[in-house]
């Protein structure tokens, strides 16, 4: 791109001295379709419990959150992203309630597609917040089994998908588990089922808030040898060329839609993939960059409600075709 213009005879301000101009000339625009709602839920009777890390967001009973999928069908928000709060004692190493057909998530999903079939509901596929030691993936002396977590994971998907998931969201960063997931659906009469694919997710400092929101086991304890990180099968975060490998690999392997995680402080992921791959692209706005815009508010350093709509446009600029994010009902708001 090349620019001539020059001073006095250009004058970019003049473009900038109406609200109506600006509206004129606005390059990106944020909707609620570009909206996808991260909630958590949990198997209890209390309607909200809040979470420490996150204020203003709490784990939903299956109720508040049938109510909540109501909300998002009035707000127009299009989907709904879906992380279970499981109860301590039904973890074990294994993860097998990740199995269970009448479990949290499968009983949620029911109970959001009953209420608001309307709204898109999106199932993580990953054991962390099954197991006992909080990974992702089945462990053997320390090592996450790769080919052996994804069968579980198979079973994991169809499981949710029989109960009404619109999309299934492999999170674990397992190698091949899209291909292997989209085979069985397809074997299983579920063809018509999206993937969206955690296809650059990143060894990020910033999941703290979220693995105190879902009651994930603590790093580097358990009944088992556990590493004290993720670092074995999420991304070392100095790497750009290995998330398009990884992100050519789960395209070939039958993605329907591709994801980014963190968000913000991985926007130029976000750009990447979307120029080099074209295909509909999401970043999440994860718990940490959440808690910190809660924080500052909370402070008084920064307009809240600015800041959730300049961030959420900043994945917009960067080639996002959608945001998942805890801030989805808020936005809508401000964008109504």
């Amino acid at each position: 791109m090349s620019f001539t213009g020059r001073y006095p005879n250009t004058r970019p301000r003049r473009l900038r001295q109406h609200d109506w101009v600006r509206r004129l000339t606005r390059e990106n625009r944020l909707s609620v379709d570009d909206l996808i709602w991260s909630m958590v839920v949990h198997e209890g009777d209390e309607a909200e419990i809040p979470v420490a890390s996150m204020p203003g967001t709490a784990r939903l009973s299956v109720r508040a959150a049938t109510d909540a999928a109501k909300r998002a069908a009035k707000l127009g928000i299009p989907a709904i992203a879906v992380f279970p709060f499981i109860d301590g004692a039904k973890k074990d190493s294994s993860g097998k309630e990740a199995l269970n057909p009448n479990g949290l998530v499968c009983t949620v999903v029911r109970a959001m597609k009953d209420a608001a079939p309307e709204v898109g509901v999106m199932v993580d596929v990953a054991l962390d917040p099954f197991t006992d030691h909080g990974h992702d993936g089945l462990l053997r002396d320390g090592r996450i089994l790769n080919d052996e977590t994804v069968e579980v994971l198979i079973e994991q998907a169809l499981t949710q998908v029989k109960a009404g998931a619109d999309i299934v969201a492999p999170s674990d960063m397992m190698d091949g588990r899209v291909g292997a997931i989209r085979a069985a659906l397809d074997a299983n009469g579920h063809q018509d089922t999206m993937i969206m694919s955690y296809a650059a997710k990143y060894a990020s400092a910033f999941y703290g808030p979220y693995r105190d929101a879902i009651g994930s086991g603590k790093l580097g304890t358990g009944s088992v040898a556990n590493p004290g990180d993720k670092r074995t099968y999420q991304m070392d975060y100095g790497n750009t060329d290995e998330a398009m490998r990884e992100v050519a690999m789960d395209v070939a392997e039958g993605a329907d839609m591709l994801l980014v995680k963190p968000g913000l402080p991985y926007l130029d992921i976000v750009s990447r993939v979307k120029a080099e791959f074209g295909m509909p692209t999401y970043a999440f706005q994860v718990s940490g960059e959440y808690a910190m815009m809660k924080a500052a508010a909370a402070n008084g350093w920064l307009d809240e409600d600015r800041a959730i709509l300049e961030s959420l446009t900043a994945f917009k600029r960067a080639g996002a075709d959608g945001i998942v994010t805890y801030f989805a009902p808020k936005a809508a708001e401000l964008l109504g």
